[in-house]
């Protein structure tokens, strides 16, 4: 029996990781945020097409997260097991609209570590077996740059900025998040943002040891990329400014 190969849920190939499909997402999302920082001061002098862009990130984000949703339906694999938005990256999608559309400093807070972290640590080794040009890669490349993207137009066009408070302050909140995760698993007999064990694609979890050992060895490495996040984007460039500005 044929069917689509955009769509539907048989697939002929798996999607492999750093493949040149997969390079080609990549550097597309590192344009699109190149082209961000690019235009920011356009952007940020021009009240219409400020409120564009950030309506536009909105309505990829929701997109994003609809189509994800509309494709579980259609193709009847909807579970309750895997398909909310419990993992990560769907906390921090559906967040970052939350931030976009009310411009919360608290969620920017949160959302500068955790959503570009997640989402860069993701768009490197995606838990994806569709391969391009299938519904589910566009839809996971657009999601992951979508998430990047949101915490960027705040930094860059809203003039928001993390701080070292903000780093711990995003630390407790991803452990609040996962304590909540790790219930909704246990009632739902699941595993989301894999709390219970690895995924089965390959992934960074792989280099971080056994269950549940790789939970604690995640935690410290996602407090090491934060705190590089914070030191070579903003800590040393306020640093260096500030001795170029001595008198």
């Amino acid at each position: 029996m044929s069917h689509n190969a955009f769509f539907d849920r048989q697939h002929d190939t798996d999607f492999i990781m750093f493949s040149v499909s997969h390079w080609i997402a990549v550097s597309l999302v590192a344009c699109f945020c190149v082209i961000l920082f690019g235009l920011r001061r356009t952007i940020r002098s021009n009240p219409g097409l400020k409120q564009s862009v950030r309506l536009l990130l909105v309505a990829v984000l929701l997109f994003s997260e609809g189509g994800l949703q509309l494709w579980y339906i259609t193709q009847e694999v909807w579970k309750k097991g895997n398909s909310l938005p419990l993992e990560l990256c769907g906390i921090t999608l559906l967040l970052s609209i939350v931030m976009l559309l009310t411009r919360s400093r608290l969620l920017y807070s949160f959302l500068y570590f955790a959503g570009i972290g997640g989402a860069f640590i993701a768009l490197l080794t995606p838990n994806l077996v569709y391969p391009f040009p299938h519904f589910r890669f566009l839809l996971f490349f657009a999601a992951h740059g979508g998430i990047i993207l949101a915490s960027l137009y705040m930094t860059w066009i809203e003039g928001y900025k993390p701080t070292w408070k903000s780093l711990f302050f995003t630390m407790l909140c991803l452990n609040i998040v996962a304590a909540a995760v790790y219930a909704a698993d246990r009632i739902l007999g699941a595993n989301y943002m894999f709390l219970a064990h690895k995924p089965g694609t390959l992934s960074v979890l792989d280099y971080f040891g056994p269950y549940p050992y790789y939970l604690l060895v995640e935690e410290a490495f996602a407090f090491v990329v934060f705190l590089l996040m914070y030191l070579v984007f903003f800590w040393f460039p306020q640093r260096l400014n500030a001795r170029k500005n001595k008198p």
